[in-house]
């Protein structure tokens, strides 16, 4: 609760430092001030000292796994302002606002990691989506970002009505949003008009983490929004949703396994699949990522599919680490000029250190060990292993893991093994400080991936 409150306060006053701070150093300073207390309060919930008590009437349950996923998110955002913040005064003159729109995302995040009620799902959702809308067409001067924001809230607007119908018709078979109460009542024989709620669930919630075939919406939004913002919503926010997924199959719909897991091992498979091969044929570095988020959100969703203890423990450090490799690239990607393959050229001569942290980065979303995306991957694999079922699926999760070596080594090819023509990039020594730090994180959760996992037990 003190996240929630805290968050929703800092996004207030962000709002009215649009006007009261006339420094962008100001406004910087004082978001990633709060970003410091949020963690803070965060982690004092963790000891049980909260500053605010509310009666939700168990609509809302701040457990311990809801409280550890809070804290990635919470440092991985603090990260994300320490790389990109000032980036951010390039897009528009609307800077505090972007932080208040940012603070209103993770007031949304707390809800989805918590829910207990599918009414507040809906609602940590919309309050997650609605900014993103406004963040993404915030380069009101580019045309690409105002198609990209209108093509997003078309086709958000049209998932949260398949929401809402889900919603609707769960209610009607069981007669209460309550998510613990629909799972007791769905011990016997589920009625058509609870597994019609629940197959529009799956196809709504699979759009807003952009798995297939409910993916076609995320490489022009991607590739529109501007690439500061790009790098929050397919880090951050995609994890967020994804967290929000596991709790529903878990708390709403765990007795139903039997009926959805092989559903969901069809759409791991296609989301696996479209999001490589399509991810090998791209020239843009940007609109590759796009396409490699899709294939890291097949395989999140292998922890959908295992709903196991090893599902949920891989699920955090694969949150982890896929958000402060992403982060990192793209905080790498923001200062260039140009997104191609090409533009890559030679960066290793002119810029030794951005190009070894890179390729540390890239080396992780790609599961090579020694990184903490190698563990991840692993754990998702030895989760959907522990279900003893199909085992095809996790071959194939092996052979496109396999795939995506080849597009993220062809970066590093580019970076270490051609010539180019260097690019002018500005960096401060604090930046390039950040990123090696944010590089040795990578790696030391690839050796020691207790420092996370272990918060859920100690």
């Amino acid at each position: 609760m003190n996240a929630l409150i805290l968050s929703a306060i800092l996004g207030v006053m962000m709002m009215f430092g649009s006007f009261l701070l006339k420094s962008k150093a100001t406004i910087r300073n004082v978001a990633i001030g709060g970003m410091v207390l949020l963690i803070v309060v965060n982690l004092l919930e963790f000891s049980g000292i909260k500053f605010f008590e509310i009666n939700t009437r168990g609509m809302i349950a701040f457990e311990r796994f809801a409280l550890v996923f809070n804290t990635i998110i919470f440092a991985s955002t603090l990260i994300y302002f320490l790389l990109s913040a000032r980036d951010m005064e390039k897009v528009g003159v609307n800077y505090a606002e972007y932080f208040a729109l940012i603070f209103f995302i993770l007031c949304g995040v707390t809800l989805t990691s918590s829910f207990k009620s599918l009414l507040i799902l809906f609602l940590g959702i919309e309050i997650i989506s609605i900014p993103l809308y406004i963040l993404t067409g915030s380069d009101k001067r580019n045309l690409k970002s105002n198609e990209a924001s209108l093509k997003y809230f078309l086709m958000g607007s049209f998932s949260t009505g398949i929401m809402l119908m889900g919603i609707a018709l769960v209610y009607g078979a069981k007669g209460t949003f309550d998510t613990t109460a629909i799972d007791t009542y769905s011990q016997a024989a589920p009625s058509a008009l609870l597994l019609g709620g629940m197959l529009l669930l799956i196809f709504s919630m699979g759009f807003k983490v952009s798995v297939a075939p409910f993916h076609f919406w995320t490489p022009d939004v991607y590739d529109g929004a501007p690439t500061v913002f790009t790098s929050f919503m397919a880090t951050i926010v995609k994890a967020a949703v994804f967290i929000g997924f596991i709790r529903l199959f878990d708390q709403t719909f765990g007795n139903l396994q039997a009926q959805w897991q092989l559903f969901f091992a069809v759409i791991t498979a296609v989301t696996l699949f479209i999001g490589n091969i399509t991810a090998v044929f791209q020239q843009s570095v940007k609109r590759m990522l796009a396409y490699s988020s899709i294939s890291q959100a097949g395989f999140m969703l292998l922890a959908v599919y295992a709903m196991n203890t090893d599902a949920k423990e891989g699920l955090l450090l694969y949150t982890a680490a896929y958000s402060l490799a992403t982060i990192g690239i793209f905080a790498v990607l923001i200062k260039m000029s140009d997104y191609t393959f090409e533009g890559f050229n030679g960066l290793a001569k002119h810029q030794p250190l951005l190009a070894a942290t890179t390729t540390i980065f890239l080396l992780s979303l790609a599961g090579i060990p020694l990184t903490a995306g190698f563990l991840s991957k692993f754990y998702m694999l030895k989760a959907a292993l522990a279900t003893g079922k199909n085992l095809w699926l996790v071959i194939f999760a092996v052979l496109m893991a396999a795939v995506s070596v080849y597009y993220y080594f062809r970066v590093i090819q580019a970076m270490y093994f051609k010539d180019g023509e260097p690019q002018s990039i500005q960096v401060t020594s604090a930046f390039k400080w950040a990123l090696f730090i944010l590089a040795a994180l990578v790696i030391v959760l690839g050796i020691y991936p207790n420092l996370i996992i272990g918060w859920l037990y100690f």
